[in-house]
């Protein structure tokens, strides 16, 4: 293969990632791919879903194999029992980001793709500040900010902040961070999705978008002004409209993307558009990553019932934005 392989890591070993990784290889023959995880769980893991598997030993600089699937092993840590999570393996997970963020970061990976993690799992022992694959990646590129995108289909819905408790989010809305997202946005929506004018839908943060002050001051004091010089510089900006009723067909069909205030303000309506389906894409990164758009479901680990639409659909767009289609 002369294209460079993208990374997929595995997520958390005791979760339904290693379910979903193990059949991706066959469900897109031909396209590049390297496996991030623990050797061990992943025999195990087949085994048990039946699963004919040939996972081939991969380093950086070696050529990927020509018949089966190319595995760079991560050590889990500890013992992995499909559906109990286990904080010991935390680290381990970790290390999976790192390599495929740092072989993305010097070109031995074209892209990564991400199984779903547990943070708690993480935080409990290997990294208490860990909050997301998100602020993770951007702290590993050196980069201040990045957006959380999610799409399902023609449906794509950033976020201007993303994992805060709900009273921290008026706060953190300010003009600043809302210029540097909605700048990340159209930026990636140009370069990465090759939209040559991104036309945006903005939210406002309080119900009815405020209702002229009387519900909140948000949107006349930062989200209003800040649109304001944005579209003097030259962006395609609509709002900010009241979420309740933004995310109409008509509206949609005249837009290339929604900024929402908060995570729960825009991502139900996605995920109701396409649950199972849908892709979480990290904007602003110096490379390519999307992921899925669920957890880790450790109930269904190792139950044959996992189903892999996001992940396929995720690693589809990776191909994608990085210059080659998938099967």
């Amino acid at each position: 293969m002369s294209r460079r392989p993208l990374a997929i890591t595995s997520g958390d070993p005791a979760g339904i990632g290693p379910d979903l990784v193990l059949p991706l290889a066959a469900a897109l023959p031909g396209l590049p791919l390297v496996l991030l995880g623990d050797r061990q769980v992943l025999d195990e893991r087949a085994r048990r879903l039946g699963l004919n598997v040939a996972l081939i030993d991969w380093r950086p600089g070696q050529a990927l194999p020509e018949h089966g699937t190319a595995l760079w092993h991560c050590a889990a840590g500890a013992p992995v029992q499909a559906g109990r999570p286990d904080p010991a393996t935390g680290a381990g997970t970790l290390t999976m980001l790192e390599r495929a963020a740092d072989g993305c970061l010097d070109g031995t990976f074209a892209a990564m793709v991400t199984a779903p993690l547990a943070k708690n799992v993480i935080r409990d022992r290997a990294d208490p500040a860990f909050t997301g694959h998100t602020e993770f990646l951007a702290a590993r590129a050196g980069i201040e900010r990045v957006v959380m995108m999610l799409a399902a289909g023609d449906l794509r819905v950033a976020l201007a902040t993303t994992h805060l408790p709900l009273a921290r989010v008026p706060s953190a809305i300010n003009g600043a961070d809302l210029t540097r997202t909605l700048t990340i946005l159209r930026d990636d929506l140009r370069d990465k999705f090759a939209i040559a004018e991104p036309r945006i839908l903005v939210l406002g943060l309080n119900p009815h978008a405020g209702e002229s002050g009387h519900l909140g001051r948000e949107e006349i004091d930062i989200i209003s002004p800040t649109l304001e010089r944005l579209r003097a510089a030259g962006f395609a900006l609509t709002g900010p409209l009241p979420a309740d009723t933004a995310f109409q067909p008509a509206l949609l069909e005249r837009h290339d993307a929604v900024l929402a205030m908060y995570h729960d303000q825009g991502l139900p309506v996605l995920k109701y558009a396409g649950f199972g389906e849908a892709v979480n894409i990290t904007l602003g990164l110096p490379f390519v990553r999307t992921s899925v758009d669920h957890g880790t479901a450790f109930e269904l680990a190792g139950s044959g019932q996992a189903h892999g639409g996001s992940l396929l659909a995720a690693t589809r767009l990776a191909a994608h934005l990085t210059g080659g289609d998938a099967p």
